[in-house]
């Protein structure tokens, strides 16, 4: 962590944070950090490690230290649900939770991960309406961002999964939750996935593949069915620069790496529990600094 990023902290600091199991590597806390300072507010954004059996525990602590507010990551996204006193119709709908908000130990939580992609999406000039969209994975990002999509009407939207099942289940949900029936899925296997990518105007992929350590790791897809009038989206963010949108770049499409969605889903966090516009260009490049921190770090 770089020097400018220390934070003073006193007996009026507020504290916001991320759980999960681990977390010592998130990049958020330098991100939120960077933005509380920017914004001049008496806040602290940390990194609690909560093991999966100590969740109950952790909601508890939530209210009893009244703690403003968390981000949840993997592996609890679903598990704090029971705890909270309400959710998103979003959340109800995913049966997961990525922020929570506590006022005066009245817990809600929401899911921001669609919507962050959307903004990151129209930042970027880009959109699905009216555009045919793939999406590889079925997790629980993938989840999110279906929903987000089916709701900016895109002319077809193709789940595809390594289990069919799974993405068959997401159409279905996808149908029902967005009232949207132009959602069908696809197996990673399939002998019409060739097609149905090369016919694509915006490929997502949210699966893991690329993600540091495995880096090297071939995409998911073929390089050879990407085109130069395509956009090709990864949410993968460590690193940026992922195997598929190198085979992209190279097929001359338009290519959109994951930290705009971190810094997006995390600015609708802050802007939720602080009630101020979130600084999302210092956001950014905080992330990005962390990012290349990471990068250098002798340890990866």
């Amino acid at each position: 962590m770089s020097r400018d990023s220390a934070v003073d902290v006193d007996g009026a600091t507020q504290v916001v944070g991320v759980i999960g199991w681990p977390v010592k590597h998130s990049l958020s806390p330098p991100m939120h950090n960077a933005a509380l300072r920017a914004i001049g507010l008496n806040w602290v954004y940390v990194a609690f490690e909560v093991h999966p059996e100590g969740i109950a525990e952790a909601m508890a602590g939530l209210r009893g230290l009244a703690i403003r507010g968390l981000n949840v990551t993997i592996p609890h996204k679903a598990a704090v649900v029971p705890h909270l006193d309400e959710i998103s119709p979003v959340s109800r709908t995913l049966g997961v939770v990525n922020t929570i908000d506590n006022v005066d130990g009245h817990l809600s939580g929401d899911s921001t991960d669609g919507p962050g992609f959307m903004r990151a999406l129209a930042e970027a000039g880009e959109g699905v309406t009216e555009n045919r969209v793939v999406l590889i994975g079925a997790g629980g990002s993938a989840r999110a961002v279906a929903l987000a999509v089916a709701e900016d009407a895109p002319a077809e939207l193709v789940i595809v999964n390594r289990t069919p099942q799974r993405a068959i289940e997401l159409a279905e949900l996808v149908k029902q939750a967005a009232d949207f029936e132009a959602v069908r899925a696809v197996g990673l296997d399939s002998p019409e996935l060739a097609e149905v990518v090369t016919a694509a105007h915006v490929i997502i992929d949210s699966t893991p593949v690329g993600m540091y350590p495995d880096v090297d790791v071939a995409p998911v897809i073929s390089p050879a069915w990407l085109r130069s009038c395509q956009l090709v989206c990864d949410l993968t963010y460590n690193p940026r620069d992922t195997v598929l949108l190198r085979a992209a770049r190279e097929a001359g499409a338009r290519v959109l790496d994951g930290t705009g969605m971190l810094v997006h889903q995390g600015a609708i966090a802050f802007e939720r529990w602080t009630g101020q516009d979130a600084p999302v260009e210092v956001m950014r490049l905080a992330l990005l600094e962390a990012l290349d921190d990471f990068s250098r770090s002798p340890d990866h």
